[in-house]
């Protein structure tokens, strides 16, 4: 019997599935032609298990992505709940650049699914466009930063992220980079900001 598409999935199977995508996601970084054998090993999970799951190397590479990118989203919130909103913003920036990162890593793999006949579509940017969204709003609303800035605002000014090369010294520059952004997001507050580092 075929489980339904939207059903949520039993805890242990939920677990499978996330431990799968972890290991994909480190193998995948290395090697876009990681063996789907050895990412179903190494998660610990028979071959039954891995391909009612992910029934090709496509649908695999895309849900990483995919998985990945909600994760980032997912923080947003949760940051907000424990930090002050610029605070909250910073930090989610620097889990914004491991995602960034991993997809840099990723991209050969990324590219075979997407050239792939029957692949599947691409995840949009929706998720993670509507974490920022909610943060800069935090942060407008607490006066630590600039009024006015808009989601599509804040990505063009990060953009540079995705030109660093993971191979090399990225954190040291990416934190450089997040530094700047976030000092032009508090020139012009109107109240305090908290500053991070």
């Amino acid at each position: 019997m075929q489980q339904k598409k939207d059903a949520p999935l039993r805890s242990d199977a939920q677990r499978n599935r996330e431990r799968i995508l972890e290991v994909a996601l480190a193998e995948l970084t290395h090697s876009a032609d990681a063996p789907l054998s050895a990412i179903a090993k190494k998660a610990g999970v028979g071959q039954g298990t891995f391909y009612r799951n992910f029934p090709n190397r496509e649908a695999l590479v895309l849900e990483v992505y995919r998985y990945e990118m909600q994760q980032v989203a997912d923080a947003a919130p949760q940051l907000l709940e424990t930090h002050a909103p610029d605070r909250a913003l910073r930090e989610w920036m620097d889990r914004l650049a491991q995602f960034a990162m991993a997809k840099a890593g990723m991209a050969e793999a990324i590219r075979h699914a997407m050239s792939a006949a029957d692949g599947p579509a691409k995840p949009g940017h929706a998720p993670v466009t509507a974490a920022v969204e909610v943060l800069l709003r935090a942060s407008e609303e607490a006066g630590t930063i600039r009024p006015g800035v808009t989601a599509d605002d804040f990505l063009l000014a990060i953009a540079g992220l995705w030109q660093i090369d993971p191979r090399g010294e990225w954190r040291t520059r990416t934190a450089r980079l997040l530094d700047l952004v976030m000092d032009g997001l508090r020139a012009g507050a109107p109240g305090k900001a908290e500053d991070p580092r």
